[in-house]
């Protein structure tokens, strides 16, 4: 599946999520990640993040489609983070 990320947490937090989402999905922009991952991986994901926020004061929000086919992706000015061709 791929899957859509963002996240608002604190700032003493912040780098913990950084690096968690950093282990299961591509980087794009300050706290949007995406990707492709496996329902288990998602799941092991949600648990890190969940154990690392602050309920009442951090959010969460995943987006998961079955897959791209009929989705586009389109960046307008800078890319944070290109993504490779490699085949």
């Amino acid at each position: 599946m791929f899957v859509i990320l963002f996240y608002d947490i604190g700032e003493k937090r912040v780098q913990k999520a950084l690096k968690i989402c950093r282990k299961y999905l591509t980087w794009v922009q300050n706290s949007v990640f995406e990707g492709e991952i496996t329902p288990a991986n998602l799941k092991k994901l949600k648990h890190e993040l969940s154990s690392k926020m602050d309920k009442s004061e951090d959010s969460l929000i995943i987006y998961t489609f079955a897959n791209m086919k009929y989705s586009t992706r389109e960046v307008i000015g800078l890319e944070k983070n290109p993504q490779s061709a490699f085949l």
